[in-house]
């Protein structure tokens, strides 16, 4: 047998080297580690799954102006939760209103009424990872809704290929105990320059832009959020105080969060969760915990 030595020069060299295939090669995640903790976040790169002791969601009742979104979502998951069929969902529309806060609620509603429904955050920089993710979670007991916030594509990102062929078409496709929920500002997921410009210069733009927006089709639920009336707006401090006890007369009230509102140049959920954090601690109360 021909003994080798290895040069000290060379030792630092293999070193980098094996550390670059272990992370294009990871050992592989049980999946058994997603187990009692409801919520967890992916983490490609340790390959595994970091459990969320506490999401931060509030009561599905506490959302106002949006019952006809509240409704659909809620109805698309409890069917997946029960086993049944149920689409990928995509929540678009304006900044603020709740989309996030919808799916979370949801979650919250389900696992409270008694279902073993995990959720689980996958970043927006990590949808290329999403066939890793989705190995793992394809062996899993639990039905997953799969959430990305915030989802959207810029320039010559193309890992949004990687998503068309995990919702649908791809020769492994979706794991059946597996949802994907998206939240976007922007319906067909790519700004309007950048389909644009496909369309300028492809050789067939209607194929390219197809190819494009095609994205946003292979969720099979879309649910639109709007701009917020202002007695929306009121409605929304106004469950809000009743809810954590806070106490003003009710026309000093509407007053003061239609001013914050003109301080932010905007009406939404979003800004009526802010007022209320301000008016909070302006009366020194502290808000009940999510």
């Amino acid at each position: 047998m021909v003994l080798m030595t290895i040069s000290p020069e060379i030792l630092p060299v293999l070193e980098r080297i094996a550390s670059a295939l272990e992370r294009a090669h990871p050992v592989a995640t049980d999946h058994a580690k997603i187990g009692e903790a409801s919520g967890y976040s992916w983490s490609p790169e340790t390959n595994s799954f970091s459990a969320i002791k506490q999401i931060n969601a509030v009561d599905l009742d506490l959302l106002q102006a949006i019952e006809t979104q509240k409704s659909l979502l809620l109805a698309n998951s409890t069917q997946f939760a029960q086993g049944f069929g149920a689409n990928n969902v995509l929540l678009w529309g304006t900044r603020g209103m709740g989309k996030s806060s919808l799916i979370k609620a949801v979650h919250k509603k389900l696992v409270v009424d008694g279902f073993d429904l995990k959720l689980i955050e996958i970043h927006r920089e990590d949808i290329k990872t999403l066939p890793q993710c989705l190995q793992h979670l394809r062996a899993s007991p639990h039905q997953i809704i799969l959430y990305c916030d915030d989802l959207s594509f810029e320039g010559e990102d193309a890992s949004y290929k990687s998503l068309k062929a995990v919702l649908e078409g791809g020769l492994l496709g979706r794991p059946e105990n597996v949802l994907f929920y998206a939240t976007s500002n922007r319906r067909h997921l790519m700004p309007r320059d950048m389909i644009e410009n496909e369309r300028s210069t492809a050789i067939n733009p209607a194929e390219a832009v197809e190819e494009k927006i095609s994205l946003s089709d292979r969720f099979g639920l879309w649910i639109g959020f709007h701009n917020c009336s202002q007695a929306n707006y009121l409605n929304m401090i106004a469950k809000y105080v009743e809810h954590y006890g806070l106490t003003l007369a009710r026309q000093q009230l509407d007053a003061e969060a239609i001013e914050w509102a003109a301080t932010r140049g905007a009406r939404s959920g979003r800004v009526a969760s802010q007022f209320i954090q301000d008016l909070a601690g302006r009366q020194k109360v502290k808000l009940k915990s999510h």
